[in-house]
């Protein structure tokens, strides 16, 4: 049985008012019997809060999900742990928003919703869950209400960086944020830093690595906070150290430090951005009279100088039926005139192979006249000594 949300039972209970009012109470009674059943089974929608300009996640737990589908542990005694696929898209919509993405690795792996909402994105957008179990194939339907408000914190201050083995499945969950905060904090000097953005390599037109131990997608990071950038972290912006990365050397600017192998970052694809910095606005265009300046008068060019077709007449057209005629002719030529003849085949043919060739239906009607009568009575066959009479008057004459 699925679940009805709120909306559908209050649009229930008004149109019972208005059975009501009609004098339908027949009717009116089975309908607010279906609606006690409706609200018992109202399920809230799930409402959660984004700011502008800070990284959002909202993790899809397979255990949550898995409670709601029929408990097979309850009737046969029996624990499934269910691949279960996710789908996700905006309410009345085939796509999710433009500033959120879903990403699920597995089967048996959490889904993930992630993105950094931009002001013009700003309002309630509704998500819709469909949970499929891939065992039996039951579904299941959530509804995720996420409210993009006002930026909470200013960032004028971020810094991107490249995490070459990691994904972005193994990234977004909040355990793993913590330990890279923690150490872009040691970095940056500062513990109020605030996540901005996370991609993944390949939306950044990264190549799909092979499906091999130690090779990863890689992901970007972007963290942002209202302290200025440290000294090491300057550095990136140096002349020198453009010149080092473009070497392919080794780094002599490098502070960066991580206590887990896999959050290790890639300091020559680390970028600085430096909000705090006013924008220049954009020149103001001029206004001219709006009449447009005499040029004189127009002058049409002149029309182009004859051409003679006749050569490329010949070469789509004579060329092509010549060579279709040469090729008949000798088609033709190998056809007829290349024939050996039935009398030239004769005369090399030995005279007892066509003899035998020429007698072959005779000697089967004679085979068929000495079945069908008795052996006693039928004469001895005389085709069969006919071919050795012939060879040895061929032999005498000769």
């Amino acid at each position: 049985m699925g679940y009805y949300t709120l909306e559908q039972v209050l649009l229930s209970i008004k149109t019972l008012n208005k059975m009501a009012d009609k004098g339908n109470w027949a009717l009116a009674i089975t309908v607010f019997a279906v609606c006690t059943v409706g609200f018992l089974l109202v399920r809230a929608d799930i409402i959660t809060e984004a700011p502008v300009g800070q990284l959002f996640v909202y993790e899809l737990h397979r255990e949550v999900f898995q409670s709601e589908f029929e408990p097979f542990h309850k009737v046969y005694g029996q624990v499934y742990n269910d691949p279960m696929v996710f789908k996700c898209n905006k309410e009345r919509f085939p796509d999710l928003p433009r500033w959120l993405r879903f990403t699920q690795r597995d089967a048996y792996d959490n889904g993930f919703l992630y993105g950094t909402p931009l002001p013009r994105d700003q309002g309630r957008n509704i998500i819709e869950i469909f949970v499929i179990n891939k065992r039996n194939y039951d579904t299941f339907k959530e509804r995720l209400v996420i409210n993009v408000g006002p930026a909470v914190k200013q960032t004028p201050y971020q810094a991107e960086f490249f995490i070459e083995l990691r994904e972005i499945e193994k990234v977004l969950p909040a355990a793993v944020q913590t330990e890279i905060k923690l150490d872009i904090q040691n970095l940056w000097r500062t513990s109020r830093l605030e996540f901005v953005n996370i991609t993944s390599a390949l939306d950044r037109g990264g190549r799909v690595p092979l499906p091999l131990p130690g090779y990863f997608e890689g992901v970007y990071v972007k963290l942002g906070s209202d302290q200025p950038f440290s000294q090491c972290m300057l550095g990136l912006e140096t002349a020198e150290h453009q010149r080092e990365c473009a070497a392919g050397g080794k780094i002599s600017g490098d502070c960066s430090r991580c206590t887990n192998p896999v959050n290790c970052i890639t300091w020559c694809k680390s970028t600085l951005f430096d909000l705090s910095k006013p924008v220049p606005p954009a020149p103001v265009p001029t206004v001219g009279s709006g009449v447009l300046a005499w040029g004189g008068e127009f002058s049409p060019p002149e029309s182009p100088p004859d051409r003679d077709f006749f050569p490329d007449y010949i070469v789509t057209v004579i060329v092509p039926l010549a060579l279709v005629l040469i090729l008949c002719l000798l088609l033709s030529y190998i056809m007829c005139c290349r024939r050996e003849g039935v009398l030239k085949r004769n005369a090399k043919t030995h005279d007892l192979q066509l003899y035998h060739h020429h007698t072959i239906q005779g000697n089967a009607n004679e085979l068929r006249r000495m079945a069908g009568g008795d052996r006693r009575t039928v004469d001895r066959p005389r085709q069969c000594l006919q071919p050795l009479l012939i060879a040895e008057q061929a032999m005498a004459e000769s």
